[in-house]
Parts: structure tokens; C-alpha cells; sequence
């Protein structure tokens, strides 16, 4: 019998770089290295409908398997898996952990009570903020852990820091590509800002993954796009230090529902980036504003363009913050961050 068994979206066969694929990746990963290859087994989720018909036995097959299963399923799946899994738990008498990625599960379950009689009965689920943690805790929930989001990541030596000195200050997105990411308020700030110089003040660069409904939106956006935004398609996660460290700000006005600790602030700290951020759901208990990057109103293109504007009006503050933003990635290296998950998972 294994040690542990992991319960999540792999998708190996494809090129996904969501938050929900890259992080049940660091986990079994970071498992293996913990506990033994040996010690670890996985079972893809991935597939969508033609996979939650098979949750009967691939439930069954965990718990058959490992002493301790670890879920990470998105809204649709912990539906169906949760229940299955507390039902055939009364016969094997596993521990079963809830790992969640992103921050929509305290609203989720807040609308389905139903759920919530069956998850309370979780040994410990992990949330990525003391914020979710406490919103779960005023609906009763008792076996809430906080564990931050984590990537592994190659954290840039301070000494190798491009410090920002010289217009067009060079700035980017490194999201999913979607509306509710905030990427059309980037390009407006950043449009209204140059259109306010005589030379062009800042640059903008869009990463990252279009989601298949928003294709046409970006099209429509790239058409009506002056040169100095551009979109420069995906990175992989390990050489996000390599792209983002040419920058002088990340810019994440995001408004998405479901946000929660967003990778892509980690992936900035690596690479001694400063975030300029929305304050919306947890970004402002993730980001120190001021010390490693500039929280603004939600949808407030004013608020952004000073956001932006800052750069230039103090660069020995803006330089400062970009060694703090290295300090702080250390924070969430998968062995500092996931060191309560494996002492709880060893026993």
C-alpha cells in the first residue's frame, strides 16, 4: 500500500499551465521528493465529463491503494468526488486532505450547505489565505490549514537585478488571458498614460494562456492595440524568471471570481518583479504595498495609471522593492511552503 495518493488534474498529455494543473504537479512532485517515489501514486481528473462518471471507481481506487488521499479538484469535481469519498471512507478509514486552489471555495460552500456536511468531515483542508481560512471558520468549519501557494522556482540572485532606471518602463501581464484578468484595463492605463508623453512612457508585453472563448475578444483588442502592446503567447512556468526579470513591473488588475493566492505574484517575487495589483479578494494580504509592489482600487483606471506613473517618480523606492520581492519568494519555495502538508501526511 502506498503512502499517499493524489487526486487532481495532470492533463501530461497537454500543455496546460492553469493554476489547478501546475499546482497538483508541485504537490505530487514535491510528495515524491518528501516521501519517496515509491511512497506516491496519482490519478488524473482530467477529461471533464468523461472522467466524473468514472468517479465510483477512481475514488475507490485511492482509497484501496494509500492510507492518505489528497484531493484537488475544481468546483465541478468536488461535487461529485467529495461525497463518494466520505461515503466508501466509512468502510477503509483513510485521512483524506482537501488541497484548494484559488479562493472561490468559502462563496462555493456558502451557496451549497449540502456539501459542507460532508467536507467538515475532511481531515484538514488546506485554503492558500488566513482570510479564506477565517471565512470558512465563521461557517463552521473546524478543520481549516492555512498553506500558501508555492511554485518551484528559480529565484533570482539580488545581485543580477536589472534595476529599473530608463523610459519605456517595460511592463507585463503573466496570466491566463481573459477579460476578467484585467488585461484590457492594463492596455487602457497604459494607452491613456503614452498618450499623455510626447514619448512613449511605458511598454506593455501580455503572457500567458487565451482561453478558447476569449479568442476573439483578444483579436478584437490586438486590432485596436497601438505597437507598444504586444502579445508574446506562453511561458513555461520554469523560465518565468528568465522572461519576467527583463521587466520593471507585473501588472494584475484582476477581477476574477475566483481568484486566490494568483501564481503569477510568486513567479514576480522570483524574479525580483513589483506587482501592481488590484485589491481584490486576497491580493493585499499577499502583496505589501509600498514593499513589494502597489495595491490600487478594483477597476480604477486612474488609481492604475499612478500605480504606473510611480515607477518614474521614485526608482531608488521602486528599486529597493524589487529586492524585497526576492526576499519574499523564498517565502513560498514548495519545501518551505508544503512543509505542513508533508509532517501531517509522514504522521
Amino acid at each position: 500500500m502506498k503512502k499517499v495518493c493524489i487526486i487532481g488534474c495532470f492533463a501530461d498529455t497537454f500543455d496546460l499551465l492553469n493554476g489547478q494543473t501546475v499546482k497538483t504537479k508541485i504537490v505530487y512532485k514535491e510528495l515524491e521528493k518528501s516521501i519517496g517515489c515509491d511512497e506516491v501514486m496519482k490519478i488524473d481528473t482530467y477529461g471533464g465529463v468523461k472522467t466524473l462518471v468514472k468517479t465510483p471507481i477512481i475514488v475507490l481506487n485511492a482509497l484501496k491503494s494509500a492510507q492518505n488521499i489528497i484531493i484537488l479538484p475544481a468546483e465541478n469535481g468536488l461535487r461529485i468526488i467529495v461525497p463518494f469519498l466520505i461515503g466508501l471512507n466509512r468502510v477503509f478509514k483513510r485521512n483524506i486532505y482537501y488541497d484548494v486552489i484559488g479562493g472561490w471555495l468559502p462563496e462555493f460552500v456558502k451557496k451549497r450547505k449540502w456539501l459542507g456536511i460532508f467536507l467538515k468531515k475532511i481531515n484538514s483542508i488546506f485554503v492558500e489565505t488566513s482570510s479564506m481560512k477565517e471565512q470558512l471558520k465563521s461557517q463552521g468549519y473546524n478543520n481549516i490549514e492555512v498553506i500558501p501557494n508555492c511554485k518551484e522556482l528559480d529565484i533570482l540572485d539580488a545581485k543580477t537585478i536589472k534595476y529599473t532606471g530608463i523610459k519605456p518602463y517595460r511592463l507585463c501581464t503573466f496570466s491566463r488571458v481573459t477579460k476578467e484578468k484585467g488585461i484590457e484595463d492594463a492596455v487602457r492605463a497604459v494607452c491613456e498614460i503614452n498618450s499623455m508623453h510626447s514619448d512613449i512612457f511605458a511598454e506593455l508585453d501580455i503572457y500567458g494562456q487565451i482561453e478558447d472563448n476569449q479568442e476573439e475578444w483578444l483579436k478584437k483588442l490586438q486590432t485596436l492595440a497601438p505597437g507598444y502592446i504586444k502579445y508574446k503567447g506562453m511561458v513555461p512556468f520554469s523560465q518565468s524568471t528568465k522572461v519576467l526579470k527583463e521587466y520593471d513591473a507585473l501588472l494584475f488588475p484582476t477581477y476574477y471570481e475566483g481568484e486566490g493566492f494568483a501564481g503569477t505574484i510568486i513567479d514576480a517575487f522570483a524574479a525580483g518583479l513589483p506587482v501592481i495589483a488590484s485589491d481584490w479578494k486576497y491580493n493585499s494580504e499577499i502583496i505589501k504595498s509600498g514593499m513589494t509592489g502597489v495595491i490600487f482600487k478594483t477597476h480604477s483606471i486612474n488609481e492604475l495609471k499612478n500605480a504606473i506613473i510611480s515607477i518614474d517618480k521614485d526608482i531608488k523606492k521602486w528599486n529597493l522593492m524589487r529586492q524585497n520581492c526576492i526576499s519574499e519568494a523564498k517565502r513560498y519555495l514548495p519545501a518551505n511552503a508544503m512543509k505542513k502538508l508533508i509532517d501531517i501526511v509522514n504522521g
